[in-house]
């Protein structure tokens, strides 16, 4: 596996796979990587040649109140992850690389980016939305690879990619799991041990509201909302910023089942942060 640093060996690279004709797959990610990264480099593998995996923590994606400082930064070991997958290259830009002196220039997606994570971190989905823009400029995949966790994410990079005409696939990969539910993510490390137990409520939350809604039982959405908020304070989240049924296109809130839905919450339990979400897929009634 290559490890790439500067802008004009990435050129390089790329030109190199381009000129042997090679599709190649992008996974952008902000390092401290676990199964759930492993399992987006998977999925670029069976979908093109050559993958390369960024790793770059943006502080424009971060606020003022947040834990950039403290975000875990553990490259030696994403690497040998990394290689131990079959990744061919990872790409670690400096922040001066992607944000040269004078930057000035963000990238906003509005509608999609505006509820939910937009309202809880102002500015937030402008970072991504830039970051993701220049890591795509730089090496101008055929497919993008992202979680599913982060839905809010995927639908406002889907909508920034469609809307500026990049040559590019986004696919989504499903959320992966600890064997107890617990969505994976980087931050589960500021958890303690006590903390980790009672974030089991989100994800039971989150399933025990869909199955009710899947049922077709003659319950308000709006009653199955304001009972998993609920039980998510019961179990020691300090706050919920959000829990909501919504349209998976629009993101907009939806008070019954109706079309492709996702149940979406973010709540934070100790000073960690945590979001997840479920499809909610209602029966087919054949006649």
């Amino acid at each position: 596996m290559q490890i790439v640093r500067e802008s004009i060996a990435l050129r390089e690279l790329i030109g190199q796979w381009r000129a042997a004709g090679e599709r190649i797959a992008l996974v952008p990610t902000m390092g401290a990587l676990h199964a759930g990264h492993m399992a987006l480099v998977e999925a670029a593998k069976a979908d093109a040649d050559r993958v390369i995996a960024s790793i770059f923590v943006n502080p424009l994606q971060f606020g003022p109140n947040e834990d950039l400082a403290l975000y875990p930064r553990t490259e030696e070991a994403d690497a040998t992850l990394l290689e131990g997958h079959g990744c061919d290259a990872v790409w670690l830009p400096a922040a001066g690389d992607l944000y040269p002196d004078g930057f000035a220039t963000t990238v906003s997606v509005k509608g999609v980016s505006e509820r939910w994570d937009g309202a809880a971190r102002p500015g937030h989905f402008a970072g991504v939305a830039t970051v993701v823009a220049k890591l795509l400029i730089a090496v101008q995949p055929d497919v993008a690879l992202f979680g599913e966790k982060d839905f809010q994410q995927l639908a406002v990079i889907k909508r920034m990619v469609t809307d500026l005409g990049f040559p590019v696939a986004i696919n989504g990969v499903p959320t992966v799991r600890d064997e107890d539910g617990l969505a994976l993510s980087s931050r589960n490390a500021y958890l303690s041990a006590d903390e980790r137990r009672r974030a089991l409520a989100l994800p039971r939350a989150l399933d025990e509201a869909r199955a009710a809604i899947e049922s077709g039982e003659h319950i308000l959405v709006s009653t199955l909302l304001a009972v998993a908020r609920a039980k998510l304070a019961a179990a020691g989240f300090a706050s919920v910023d959000y829990f909501a049924l919504v349209d998976v296109a629009t993101l907009e809130p939806l008070d019954r089942a109706s079309g492709a839905m996702r149940l979406i919450a973010a709540a934070t339990i100790g000073k960690t942060r945590l979001i997840d979400n479920v499809r909610v897929e209602m029966a087919t009634v054949s006649h």
